[in-house]
């Protein structure tokens, strides 16, 4: 193994991050190491990471383990334990080229590297500046423009690995959308922690509406603009304006729900209730009629009852969501919710799964709506492209990769759109 390894695990702003180590180990002329980007979000991320490095281990004996990302900053010392990793770096420190460096010399037998590097993520005030020329196909660039979270849902961890929020500043944000366009990339997705967070702690306090006109209109080259998830109870007026007037931004939204149940979002200290959740999607769907929601949400937190899980089944519905993404709830040390009453294991998996079926049953319902409709679809590959509302399509005859096709919805097969 000469050429280095990049595992991701977790969230697109991981993704993102990956992209950038990737640039910083090339400049290093690293090589012959493995890099593991952990994620924190449940026990059974971590316990992934884990199972991760040891297969990387089996199959590479003489590769050097880098541990990195979410887990790594909040339980350094979980793997720094592990016989098989050799250097374990906080999210601050991925992002620093001296890091790279430093590892560089020692690869080349002239330095050593500290084994264990995390520093105090709350100390972090700035966003790492890296700008990538986009990862994956060359249709869609994904953009940080915020990271970690001045919330304190009583579930999560992952303000204890990203730290407060930061935003990146609206120029360099825009820089590097043109740079990304003028690269030949058709969608720019903004991505970050708690996206809709971003500005707060920017000069003015502007809000995520204010980026997206900023990005719409000083870009007008961009062809689609997506957001990758929002808390629908931060939605400014001019969002709101943008997703009513501006055909580029996408009417997709992945929200953070995570539960229908009034006690429950109490208990999780959340900020929207159930009616609040409905009524932005009701607002929404009214000023822009094909939009697609997404949605995050967690089976058996603890006090769940069979009643409060229903209010999240009945959500589902109220809210015509399509693309679920279900956690079962698992403990996290350190966050109040492991600390409440917890519901029986077996009980969580099952109501996991009846979210899931559920999901998988709006998301045929929805497909099978589209069947005689047209599409601006982007091509990924050659037999695959999305639509505006992110769903996938196949296509018979070869399309050109990195274009927008228009072209009509003939069929269904295996539960997947035909052109």
């Amino acid at each position: 193994m000469n050429t280095p390894k990049f595992v991701t695990l977790g969230c697109r702003l991981n993704t993102y991050e990956t992209e950038a180590m990737r640039e910083l180990a090339k400049n290093e002329n690293i090589e012959n190491i493995a890099v593991v980007n952990t994620c924190a979000v449940t026990a059974e991320a971590v316990r992934k990471s884990k199972q991760e490095i040891r297969k990387i281990h089996r199959e590479n004996p003489t590769t050097k383990i880098i541990v990195t990302g979410c887990a790594a900053q909040v339980e350094p010392e979980t793997f720094a334990k592990m016989s098989e990793v050799s250097n374990v770096f906080g999210n601050i420190e991925k992002m620093k080229t001296s890091t790279w460096k430093e590892l560089s010399k020692e690869l080349n037998f002239i330095g050593k590297t500290e084994r264990i590097q995390v520093d105090d993520i709350m100390s972090a005030k700035e966003t790492a500046g890296h700008l990538i020329d986009g990862f994956g196909t060359r249709s869609r660039a994904y953009v940080q423009v915020q990271n970690g979270c001045d919330h304190r849902c009583t579930f999560c961890i992952i303000p204890y690995g990203r730290g407060n929020s930061r935003s990146v500043a609206a120029g360099i944000i825009i820089e590097q959308i043109k740079r990304l366009v003028g690269n030949g990339f058709k969608e720019i997705v903004l991505t970050g922690v708690d996206l809709t967070s971003w500005g707060s702690d920017l000069p003015s306090k502007p809000k995520l509406g204010d980026l997206v006109l900023k990005i719409l209109k000083l870009v007008p080259d961009l062809a689609r603009l997506r957001i990758s998830s929002i808390d629908s109870i931060e939605v400014d007026e001019n969002l709101m304006e943008a997703i009513a007037n501006e055909a580029r931004l996408m009417p997709h939204f992945h929200l953070s729900l995570q539960s229908g149940d009034n006690m429950i979002l109490k208990r999780m200290k959340r900020r929207h209730l159930r009616d609040d959740a409905i009524l932005f999607c009701k607002t929404v769907r009214k000023i822009r009629p094909e939009i697609t929601f997404g949605a995050d949400i967690i089976a058996g937190f603890p006090t769940e009852t069979d009643e409060m899980f229903e209010n999240s089944m009945q959500l589902v519905n109220e809210c015509d969501l399509t693309w679920l993404h279900i956690f079962p709830y698992s403990p996290r040390q350190g966050t109040p919710a492991s600390r409440m009453p917890q519901v029986n294991g077996i009980k969580i998996k099952e109501r996991a799964k009846l979210l899931r079926n559920l999901g998988a049953t709006q998301v045929s319902k929805y497909l099978n709506s589209q069947i005689g409709k047209y599409h601006n679809i982007l091509m990924e590959s050659e037999s695959m492209g999305r639509t505006e509302q992110f769903a996938e399509v196949d296509f018979q005859n070869p399309q050109q990769p990195g274009e927008i096709t228009f072209a009509k919805i003939e069929k269904l097969n295996n539960n997947r759109l035909m052109v």
